[in-house]
């Protein structure tokens, strides 16, 4: 029975050879330095989107992106034909409704890189837009980030005074959350569990001193 071997050849005008595996990764490393990834833009949310109670699309909606207002969102390419765009936030990717999100004007490199670190910003819905964060000088960079602790268990769906409740961040007794931001006027905070964000109930929670 006859076996055979193909091997991989490089062709000079001077000389015929096998390729190493030095050869192979300089080709790749070359490869992928010709290979221009989409730069995101950056987009905040003006509104709260649950896609399992508020997308058009009953079937698709698992494949949505919810947020809350002022959740900063990293949006890739033009928006579909069906006016979505395709975004990330918080460690979750998916579809985006263009209707319920606006671009943040910020061209500087530096400054895009900060707003998604932060991955939240202030939403002002009186002026109808976004903060302006076309100047260094509009960007929050002494926004308050608190620790604290859950001193009880809280789910939205049972205990929440509000209707959109689905906004809300669920948690039990002992959870750490990142509080971003001051109280509201309703008594609640923006706050941040594990990558899971959403407003908690400022007496539900004790302040924690930075380790």
């Amino acid at each position: 029975m006859e076996t055979s071997l193909e091997l991989d050849v490089l062709i000079f005008p001077d000389e015929v050879r096998l390729v190493t595996p030095e050869d192979i990764a300089e080709w790749e490393l070359e490869t992928a330095s010709q290979v221009s990834l989409p730069t995101p833009r950056v987009f905040v949310a003006l509104y709260p989107y649950n896609p399992a109670a508020m997308s058009p699309n009953y079937e698709t909606a698992a494949e949505e992106l919810p947020f809350v207002p002022g959740q900063i969102i990293k949006v890739y390419g033009d928006k579909d034909d069906d006016g979505f765009y395709h975004g990330e936030s918080g460690g979750l990717s998916g579809f985006v409704p263009s209707n319920m999100v606006a671009e943040v004007p910020v061209d500087d490199e530096h400054l895009k890189q900060l707003l998604m670190q932060q991955g939240f910003i202030p939403v002002d819905h009186t002026a109808g837009s976004t903060t302006d964060l076309s100047e260094a000088s509009s960007i929050p960079d002494d926004l308050i980030v608190q620790r604290m602790v859950a001193l009880f268990d809280y789910d939205p769906w049972e205990s929440s005074p509000n209707m959109d409740s689905e906004v809300e961040l669920g948690f039990r007794s002992g959870d750490i959350i990142y509080v971003i931001g001051e109280m509201d006027q309703d008594g609640f905070y923006y706050g941040d569990l594990c990558g899971r964000r959403g407003l908690v109930p400022s007496n539900y929670l004790q302040p924690l001193p930075w380790d």
